[in-house]
């Protein structure tokens, strides 16, 4: 028996899920760049983490800029764009920011792959 002969022959079209059956919507495409281009930086991925892992699930922006190695104002710029994509809320407290993860943001990703991939 010749190893084509071994292979079990499936009906076209039943083996796959045609591309056009989860198409992404105009608004849900560009609100996935913006999350994932948020995402797409190490130092952003890394403050993301510090400010989720920080005791009372807040950071201040003065104890952030060692632990990446940046001067403050780049620090403030790219907690800005985490703030702008729906990652991080700011509270400020005299001279200092103070930045704490939105519940569910790290979700709504995780949604927005499982669709893009269903």
């Amino acid at each position: 028996m010749s190893t084509l002969e071994a292979l079990p022959l499936t009906p076209v079209g039943s083996c796959c899920t045609p591309v056009t059956e989860n198409v992404l919507s105009a608004e849900d495409a560009e609100a996935m760049a913006i999350a994932f281009k948020a995402l797409g930086d190490p130092t952003r991925l890394r403050l993301l983490s510090i400010v989720a892992a920080a005791s009372g699930e807040e950071a201040c922006v003065c104890d952030l800029t060692e632990p990446v190695g940046l001067s403050q104002p780049t620090v403030s710029h790219h907690l800005k764009i985490l703030m702008d994509a729906g990652y991080l809320t700011r509270s400020k407290r005299g001279t200092w920011a103070y930045y704490k993860l939105v519940p569910g943001s790290l979700d709504r990703v995780a949604a927005l792959l499982a669709t893009a991939t269903a």
